[in-house]
């Protein structure tokens, strides 16, 4: 049952996040010329970083837990 919940909730919210318009053009004159980024020029480098450090430090706890314990590493 909570597998069927959560992949709705998924699928759902997927389709909201598609929905969303394109972000509104820099203004300023900048793009006019063709020169504007694709995507708006919207940091994504710190956000990024983070997922990737939150990654690592899972996967060396899943790691460090399953050589001291024998612990699976599926759970």
């Amino acid at each position: 049952m909570t597998k069927i919940a959560l992949l709705s909730v998924f699928l759902i919210a997927s389709q909201i996040l598609l929905a969303q318009g394109p972000p509104p053009p820099s203004g300023g004159g900048h793009g006019a010329g063709g020169n504007e980024v694709a995507g708006g020029g919207a940091p994504i480098g710190g956000g990024l970083e983070i997922l990737i450090t939150l990654g690592l430090v899972y996967g060396g706890k899943k790691l460090y837990n399953w050589k001291n314990n024998g612990q699976k590493l599926e759970e």
